[in-house]
């Protein structure tokens, strides 16, 4: 009964102590980032010839991570966009930096840009990924000197899929697509065969054991029958997990491009 009163008054004491010196937060003003702040922030991207890897702001502190390689850009001319979709990250936090495998190589014959974003470890048909790639195509497109009739997909495995997919989904951004080591089927659910709406070049290994030749082949034979333009090429002696060794492939695939697709 004799400390009672003490802790009555250390109570009180904490009490009005914290009434003295803890003052409410002042509540943050809210700042909104409007569609053109997104637009004058992409304008801002460095675009000078070589490689350059952004972190980017989009809407709601969406934050995107991808690589641009630019082209020596000459004025009044336009050039090629290459998407390039990376494959299974793996636990990487920067597979979208993996670009001297293939992809520069494989294209280091044409002008064009490169825009690699990063996806995660989530497939390319994720709505996160899907939003992420379809606005930078379209920011691409307004704001660089591009080629709208010269957008290209290409990737290698979960990328092949994704180049299907992007393909198959968006072809008013998407013009040709050249999926490597891909497992992407053309069958609808309902039993019919889905047709390609772009130009498709195929490149498979013979000996991939992840994703069998035989089951790739087949879907494209079945999208081919239906109407499709798909041209299946094997990678001879080649497997999945080598993606670097595709490049003389890649290089015959932008052949068809310049040879066949944007001559048409």
């Amino acid at each position: 009964m004799t400390r009672t009163p003490y802790l009555l008054f250390s109570a009180l004491a904490v009490i009005l102590l914290c009434f003295s010196n803890c003052k409410k937060e002042e509540p943050q003003p809210l700042i909104y980032r409007t569609y053109a702040d997104v637009q004058e922030d992409f304008a801002d991207i460095d675009i000078s010839p070589g490689i350059h890897d952004e972190t980017f702001e989009f809407l709601n502190s969406i934050i995107w991570e991808f690589r641009v390689i630019a082209p020596d850009v000459a004025e009044g001319q336009t050039y090629p966009l290459i998407l390039h979709l990376h494959g299974a990250s793996g636990g990487s936090a920067d597979p979208h930096k993996t670009t001297d495998c293939y992809v520069e190589p494989g294209f280091e014959d044409i002008d064009a840009f490169i825009l690699s974003p990063n996806g995660g470890s989530e497939t390319w048909n994720t709505f996160d990924n899907q939003e992420m790639v379809v606005n930078l195509l379209l920011l691409a497109r307004s704001i660089w000197p591009i080629d709208p009739d010269k957008v290209v997909a290409t990737g290698y495995s979960n990328g092949g899929n994704g180049s299907w997919f992007f393909g198959e989904t968006q072809p008013e951004l998407i013009k040709a697509a050249i999926p490597m080591a891909s497992s992407y089927t053309t069958l609808h659910p309902d039993g019919y065969v889905r047709v390609m709406p772009i130009p498709m070049y195929c490149i498979h290994g013979e000996d991939d054991t992840l994703f069998p030749i035989a089951q790739t082949e087949e879907w494209v034979n079945q999208t081919v029958d239906a109407g499709s333009d798909v041209t299946f090429v094997v990678a001879e002696g080649l497997g999945h997990y080598e993606p670097c060794n595709y490049v003389d492939y890649l290089k015959d695939a932008v052949t068809w491009l310049t040879d066949v697709v944007w001559e048409e």
